[in-house]
């Protein structure tokens, strides 16, 4: 039986070509959510960078998150550019505990100009964190009615997704987590970048507002625009 899990939305400083000052600004994070399960935005170690280096699971870098992840009893969802086979390159979700780290989702849907740095990854995931199914999105594929239904064919609890977009589509990023909700009949948690994460590639400024809502639709919790803001919300197992 499922039991009550404490999950967080987080939208880290962003210290372009600074992965050190950055992983350090995800654990920092980390230690202020305290909680089991901690969502951070799309590519959101490197910024929102396309052509940033793959991030290597052995880097030094991930040390203070995996440390703080052991430190709290958390898994990390963060968003980071990895390696495929090749050598091209896909947009990653890497989860980060206690035990080290992984790349746990691949992101589906490209978007713009992604298409000719990035390949796609293969298709809906989820990952368990206490005996919850979290299925994973990035971005684009939240607005992707297919990806949505195969994420929500997993019987997933609980849909986590990490989007960068700019502050004028922020009530597109919320229309579409709960399009997710009621698809997935599951809460929904979007880590949205705030900050200017990625000038060059059209994000001088982002939207903020990560949030978490409920299996309805509902809002239950959200920040505001100010980069370093972490919202924290006890989720419910739902009945039957």
């Amino acid at each position: 039986m499922l039991t009550p899990l404490r999950v967080a939305v987080a939208q880290p400083a962003v210290s372009r070509g600074d992965l050190a000052a950055t992983a350090a600004a995800h654990a920092a994070a980390v230690a202020r959510a305290a909680a089991r399960l901690v969502v951070f935005p799309e590519l959101s170690l490197t910024g929102y960078v396309l052509d940033a280096p793959a991030v290597a699971l052995d880097d030094p870098v991930w040390e203070p998150l995996v440390a703080a992840c052991a430190e709290h009893g958390s898994t990390a969802l963060v968003g980071a550019p990895v390696a495929e086979e090749g050598g091209r390159r896909s947009i990653g979700v890497v989860a980060v505990d206690g035990g080290g780290v992984r790349v746990v989702y691949r992101k589906v849907h490209l978007y713009g100009d992604e298409v000719a740095a990035f390949s796609p990854g293969p298709g809906a995931r989820v990952v368990e964190v206490d005996g919850w199914r979290v299925g994973l999105a990035v971005c684009r594929d939240t607005g992707i009615a297919e990806h949505t239904a195969a994420t929500a064919a997993l019987g997933v609890d609980l849909y986590a997704a990490g989007v960068v977009d700019l502050p004028e589509a922020l009530p597109v990023i919320r229309s579409r987590a709960v399009g997710n909700a009621l698809a997935c009949r599951a809460p929904v948690a979007v880590a949205s970048a705030a900050g200017a994460v990625g000038p060059r590639h059209g994000f001088p400024e982002t939207a903020g507002g990560s949030a978490v809502h409920g299996a309805d639709g509902a809002l239950l919790a959200a920040a505001g625009a100010v980069e370093g803001e972490v919202v924290v919300v006890e989720l419910e197992p739902r009945r039957g």
